[in-house]
């Protein structure tokens, strides 16, 4: 925190990961459990004991489980070790996919030509690994019919179940129809 004799400006860095780990100097605990850097157990050492061990390595201590009885710490380098981690999160961010919902509406009385274009729209988002949400409008007197709706999604599955599953049967919300269709795993 900066002060200013009018104001005070307060400046915080930010970290792509955040850890919160003791090491070396900062490790106040009597006794510690000690891991090499090449992950042997080397037992229960003072902490300045394993300090002192770390140091002639060259490297660092570090404390791994805090809660743990007694405390776990491991010799090893710890900006390599901040790198490797912020490396593998990146990764992992960079390979997570955002799966959309994407929604086709229709009416009961859909033209055949009509119907084969949505199919075809559903069967393309589909392809991209999206779920589709198919859905039937009922206006007026066409609530009376809503059979002719559920065999119109039944249908509409039907054509696209080379590459889909149906997760949830057509089901009546209000004046819609609607069901779920998610693409089947090639694997």
């Amino acid at each position: 925190m900066l002060w200013h004799p009018l104001f005070a400006v307060y400046l915080e860095v930010l970290t792509i990961a955040k850890l919160d780990h003791q090491l070396n100097e900062e490790i106040r605990d009597k006794e510690i459990r000690l891991i090499g850097a090449d992950g042997a157990q080397l037992g229960i050492v003072s902490a300045a004991q394993a300090n002192a061990m770390a140091e002639e390595q060259g490297m660092d201590l570090v404390k791994i489980s805090p809660n743990a009885v007694p405390p776990v710490c491991k010799i090893m380098d710890y900006s390599k070790f901040c790198f490797d981690q912020k490396k593998r999160e990146k990764e992992a961010r960079k390979n997570q996919r955002v799966v959309e919902i994407k929604e086709i509406r229709m009416s009961p009385s859909i033209d055949t030509n009509d119907l084969d274009t949505k199919v075809r729209a559903a069967q393309k988002f589909l392809a991209d690994g999206n779920r589709v949400k198919v859905s039937v409008r009922f206006r007026g007197r066409e609530m009376a019919h809503t059979n002719l709706g559920e065999k119109l999604l039944l249908d509409f599955a039907d054509k696209c179940s080379e590459i889909a599953a149906m997760e949830k049967n057509p089901k009546l919300e209000g004046r819609f129809m609607a069901m779920f269709l998610t693409p089947k795993n090639n694997k």
